[in-house]
């Protein structure tokens, strides 16, 4: 795929980490993210400065000391932002922001200014503005104090400077596009549950991708679409973007595979996942993720060769958690194995669905198939109903997605037995007479 080209130029940035109770490896590991964060939004790291302190300083995050220092580093290396790890509260942030005069983000800030930039669907700028919205209302106050009370006369309102009166017209006009917000996206909402109900009664198997940002969610969408029967031109254009850094996609993207002797199945692609990911952010995304609530199968997927795997898998099932979704059968997928020394194993009895692979060589992917169409097989149902003569597109269905299939015909209709998906018998279940043999 090719990358995306429209977002080339750099901005110098100092990155600011406060230590309180963390370890030194959970701190550095904490950094390297936030590096990696910063690069994702063109951020060019021209310096780090850190503090160790019991707790954050209420005034200015660091202490005041701190922040003096980084004001000179700020001047010694011509930066414009200094990014923080950590949340600052509105009065920090604009304290800080005094104190050093350059833009101060938090952490939060830095991944709402990626998600703004990578969105691309309708849905997903209406989310990332919502959230942006939602993170701009209680530091208003830090983006007016170049004005003061300039105004006098009688009445409180009299009183107030030109500053004031602007904080108080932009939290109406951002009130009022929230509500906006609300509605559209509802309306969105809608029309995906029509879709989802649609793609529910074609009765397909739906698998869903999740887990942490830039673990190969998107690499394996693209390598399962190769493999498809349909022409390369066409799994070219199907084919979605892939990048190695961190939320290089937001959009959930779904997608049939048609993998030739295999049973088809629907595909979701969903945002990665963080650690302290934003509860702006999981809000406003959650009708997004909500495909995976209505998932057959979820495959979650962690970058092997990072050390911080594990944490990244507790953090995966802590969202899923989250969206009622930790019930939904998975198959934990090991990716870009061929990074390490020597391929490893599942480390314990608790991942027997577990796989290892590398999207890049191909390695492991016919496993991957295998213990999905293994699990499919455990969350199918029998049924044995009527189908009247006029339906034999499901007749059709029954064949292409089911086994243990016989036939009767009779007068009402075909009777049919077989054991297919779930999805499919619930569909079928619900439609059709069962036979008087039940």
């Amino acid at each position: 795929m090719a990358e995306d080209s429209s977002l080339t130029n750099t901005y110098p940035a100092i990155l600011v980490g406060l230590r309180t109770d963390e370890s030194d490896d959970e701190f550095e590991h904490s950094m390297e993210e936030l590096a990696s964060l910063a690069e994702a939004c063109d951020l060019s790291v021209r310096s780090t400065l850190t503090q160790t302190l019991p707790h954050p300083e209420n005034a200015t995050w660091i202490g005041s000391g701190k922040a003096d220092e980084l004001k000179y580093l700020v001047r010694g290396t011509g930066a414009d932002y200094a990014v923080c790890l950590g949340n600052l509260t509105p009065n920090q942030m604009k304290n800080l922001q005094k104190i050093i005069e350059i833009e101060v983000w938090d952490r939060t800030r830095l991944i709402l200014e990626i998600f703004s930039r990578r969105a691309r669907t309708r849905e997903a700028k209406l989310q990332v503005e919502s959230a942006y919205l939602q993170y701009m209302l209680p530091r208003l106050s830090g983006m007016w104090q170049h004005l003061g009370r300039q105004s006098g006369g009688g009445g409180s309102r009299a009183n107030k400077g030109i500053g004031e009166k602007q904080i108080e017209l932009d939290r109406r006009q951002i009130s009022k596009r929230l509500a906006e917000l609300r509605r559209e996206l509802g309306e969105i909402d809608r029309t995906r549950n029509v879709q989802r109900n649609g793609r529910l009664n074609n009765s397909l198997i739906n698998v869903a991708l999740v887990g942490y940002t830039n673990a190969g969610k998107s690499s394996l969408m693209n390598r399962l679409l190769s493999m498809c029967e349909s022409s390369s031109d066409v799994a070219s254009d199907k084919k979605v973007f892939e990048k190695d850094m961190l939320f290089a996609t937001l959009d959930t993207s779904i997608r049939k595979i048609d993998i030739p002797g295999r049973r088809p199945f629907l595909l979701s692609d969903t945002v990665g996942f963080i650690e302290d990911i934003p509860h702006s952010l999981i809000k406003a995304f959650r009708s997004t993720l909500s495909e995976v609530k209505f998932s057959d199968i979820l495959l979650i997927v962690m970058d092997s060769s990072d050390p911080h795997h594990k944490d990244h898998k507790r953090v995966t099932e802590e969202v899923l958690r989250d969206l009622d979704s930790d019930s939904i059968p998975r198959i934990y997928v090991y990716n870009k194995s061929d990074l390490r020394d020597n391929i490893p194993r599942p480390v314990s009895d608790s991942e027997e669905n577990a796989v290892y692979i590398s999207t890049r060589t191909g390695y492991g992917i016919e496993e991957l198939l295998n213990k999905l169409f293994e699990l499919l097989t455990h969350e199918s149902q029998s049924i044995d109903v009527i189908i009247p003569y006029t339906d034999g597109e499901i007749i059709s269905r029954i064949h292409s997605e089911g086994v243990n299939i016989s036939e009767e015909y009779e007068e009402a209709g075909t009777h049919i037995s077989a054991v297919v998906p779930a999805p499919l018998a619930g569909y079928i279940n619900s439609k059709y007479t069962p036979s008087e043999s039940l």
